[in-house]
């Protein structure tokens, strides 16, 4: 009996194997993007070493292990879909390459940051094509947040936090004087700093909030829409937690929340808004996806195809750290053969005198030539400064971010105002940044802009397109930052006009002492 049924098993058909998918793809990719680290190693450290330096970015480190743990729940959809090079992926990543290159010439660290993680996506799509990358988008999309970037989103933070806590005690019929970001009670004086500018919990509410939608949400619509409400939420959230610290320390007069516990309420208040926000999210979640059903057809490529592919990514990707390395190449001028920056005597009624120790000062990283005093009318004072660069490079540029140190026994100076405004002078229309600089009850007004190729403008992202086409075009990238600042009690429009006179005595010079230098 037993053989009988042997003999008729041995005659049914045998449905085949499932096909096993080749290495070479996965091979191939990992060595292409290997490759594109090693090139762009520079970028790639610069952002790590943001993550490890600064507290708002400390997330970063969990985002690519989150970003994997999503492409890993969806592996199983994966093996049925087409998989082979698309070419059309080649243009946008030359134009990454690009637009990577002259982020470098030009310094611009968070466009190139972007650019690499880019790059990254692209060669992926280049190598196991558009389908598996169109069924990876959210993942990879959230691959982004590892890019330290939000720091120019704490100035409008800043203003609308004031704002709303300032019309929140208003309605409440408490008395309050608001001034920039200083806000006075009866009780106590408050100040919104960027601590309190609530680009933590946007960040942290954007990250949860991408998890959040990827795992509960299947349609794309309800993903949008909850990363939104995880956007709009925590800036009011932010605005609402100021004014419950303003109101606990008003009504304790000032024994509480006035210190660093209101810190700690801060983040409670947050972590509870984002309790409310999840259980809120809960009663429109989708039901888990169904399995999807097993493609008979499948797009395949040889290992050969593969392998060529990877080495065209690799070379297109290795060409542009290259000609940025030409483009940055440092004009080989000594610092005896440069011409030196000095600028005439004012005319009368101005004298001119050297800063003082406790005078605001225009910081700057590098070793620019500075001309910087202080002029006087008799009746006013006005600070004049000249920074000048014979060639701009990472970390000693015009733009290079410089942090201000507490210095025992100095006024500590922070900007609590900053636009942008036309000034007229001697028939010459000038763009320029103005902003107020405050320190305790000390006041200054500040108008400042760059002097880049001949173009004066107090734009960066203008100064920064100045630079790159200089780089590239081999000319001079020498550049210069005039600033002027005088101090004022109640009226800045006093200081604006004392800066507008000096300015105009003092243009003439201004313009042949940088004449001069850029011979």
């Amino acid at each position: 009996m037993s053989l009988h049924r042997a003999a008729l098993l041995s005659q049914l058909p045998v449905p085949p194997l499932p096909a096993r998918r080749s290495p070479g793809p996965v091979a191939c990719l990992a060595v292409a993007l290997g490759a594109t680290l090693l090139f762009y190693f520079p970028t790639a450290s610069g952002i790590v070493h943001i993550w490890m330096r600064s507290p708002t970015f400390n997330h970063g480190f969990m985002i690519f292990p989150v970003a994997g743990w999503m492409i890993w729940r969806q592996r199983a959809s994966l093996e049925d879909l087409p998989r082979g090079p698309w070419l059309p992926a080649l243009l946008p990543l030359a134009g990454l390459g690009f637009i990577w290159m002259l982020s470098e010439v030009a310094n611009v660290q968070v466009l190139q940051q972007y650019c690499l993680l880019l790059m990254w996506i692209t060669t992926a799509s280049l190598i196991l094509g558009n389908a598996i990358i169109g069924a990876l988008a959210f993942p990879l999309a959230y691959t982004l947040l590892a890019v330290p970037f939000g720091e120019v989103l704490i100035a409008p933070l800043i203003e609308f936090t004031a704002r709303f806590t300032v019309a929140v005690l208003q309605l409440g019929g408490i008395p309050v004087f608001h001034e920039n970001n200083y806000i006075s009670l009866p009780t106590g004086n408050w100040a919104v700093a960027d601590a309190c500018s609530g680009l933590r919990y946007l960040i942290a509410s954007f990250a949860l909030g991408m998890i959040y939608a990827y795992v509960n949400y299947r349609a794309t619509y309800k993903r949008m829409l909850f990363v939104v409400v995880a956007i709009i939420l925590p800036v009011l959230a932010n605005g609402m937690r100021a004014c419950l610290i303003v109101l606990i320390g008003h009504w304790s007069n000032m024994r509480f929340a006035a210190g660093v516990d209101h810190l700690v309420y801060g983040w409670l208040f947050f972590g509870l808004v984002m309790a409310v926000l999840f259980w809120c999210g809960a009663y429109w979640r989708d039901p888990d996806a169904v399995p999807p059903s097993t493609v008979t057809s499948r797009t395949r490529a040889s290992t050969a195809n593969y392998v060529r592919i990877a080495l065209i990514a690799v070379a297109l990707n290795a060409s542009w750290p290259l000609l940025a390395a030409i483009a940055e190449r440092p004009a080989t001028v000594t610092a005896d053969a440069l011409p030196e920056l000095r600028l005439a005597m004012p005319p009368a009624p101005w004298q001119v005198a050297p800063l003082r120790p406790g005078n605001w000062q225009v910081l700057h990283r590098g070793q620019p030539q500075r001309v910087a005093n202080n002029y006087g009318d008799g009746k006013r004072t006005v600070s004049l400064q000249i920074f000048w660069y014979a060639h701009q490079s990472q970390g000693a540029e015009l733009l290079a971010p410089v942090r201000r140190t507490m210095v025992s026994g100095m006024p500590q100076w922070e900007e609590v105002r900053h636009e942008q405004r036309h000034i007229s002078v001697n028939g010459r229309a000038i763009r320029v940044c103005e902003s107020v600089q405050q320190a305790a009850n000390y006041k200054m007004l500040v108008w400042h802009w760059y002097r880049q190729d001949g173009t004066e403008s107090c734009n960066p992202y203008v100064l920064k397109l100045l630079l790159a086409k200089a780089k590239l075009s081999g000319s001079s990238d020498a550049g210069a930052e005039i600033t002027l600042a005088s101090a004022y009690d109640e009226q800045p429009a006093q200081a604006a006009a004392a800066l507008l006179s000096l300015l105009t005595a003092m243009q003439p010079a201004i313009d042949e002492s940088l004449r001069h230098v850029d011979r």
